[in-house]
């Protein structure tokens, strides 16, 4: 069944990315959506309780969403693992479509109120990524993995942002050049590990980060950027 609230949203932010590009992810774009659906505030609030705030999540959530979607009907069988990767990311980039909504909300996440928000949802679409590529470590590689994958898919969106080429074919290269490095970086990486000579050295850090396992599965309430309506009701 599907939640009213969800349904709702989902109908505020098609209305609302009318007025982003000008207004921003800000309250006046929030009340013209409101006023363009024709509901009274308090219900909109209900779906949306920070208002274009709310929105402009939904909107990155969405694209993750499309990224997936793609991503199972596409047949990337022939691709190397970086190469599925770099799909991935590019799939993101062009679920976006609105240029000026992202660039409006790179913005908005930049603010320190929002900055967690941001961080969550940078760390989603690493994490969306990932579990499509069929992603199984539960050790410290999830983490490294997560962390270095949103290092790069922030850089190539400021790159994108002001990527003015032909189908953004510089932005595609800009995206090969930076999981290159990463590649390289793994394998200089492995090279170490296999070291007689250093191996002894890594012993220290490598216990430490046998430590590390990732988070329980499904949905969690406890990453940055989270907030709920919640009260007591008795």
């Amino acid at each position: 069944m599907t939640n009213p609230n969800e349904a709702l949203k989902q109908q505020l932010l098609d209305a609302i990315l009318n007025h982003v590009a000008f207004d921003g992810w800000s309250d006046a774009s929030f009340d013209a959506a409101v006023q363009d659906l024709g509901i009274d505030m308090p219900l909109a609030k209900g779906a949306c309780p920070r208002g274009a705030v709310d929105l402009a999540i939904a909107y990155h959530l969405r694209g993750d969403a499309d990224m997936v979607a793609r991503f199972g009907q596409e047949d990337l069988s022939g691709l190397r693992y970086s190469e599925k990767i770099a799909a991935l990311v590019r799939f993101r980039l062009e679920a976006a479509m609105d240029k000026e909504a992202v660039r409006r909300g790179t913005t908005l996440f930049a603010l320190p109120q929002y900055a967690g928000d941001g961080a969550k949802l940078i760390w989603g679409t690493a994490d969306a990524i990932w579990n499509a590529l069929g992603d199984t470590s539960r050790d410290s590689n999830w983490y490294s993995k997560r962390t270095t994958l949103s290092a790069v898919y922030s850089a190539t969106v400021l790159f994108w942002l002001g990527d003015t080429s032909e189908d953004h074919a510089e932005t595609w290269a800009f995206l090969d050049r930076r999981i290159e490095n990463v590649m390289q970086f793994e394998k200089v990486k492995a090279q170490v590990n296999a070291s007689p000579i250093l191996r002894p050295f890594l012993a220290g850090p490598k216990w430490a980060l046998s430590l590390l396992k990732a988070p329980p599965e499904g949905s969690r309430d406890d990453l940055p950027g989270h907030w709920s309506n919640t009260s007591n009701n008795t």
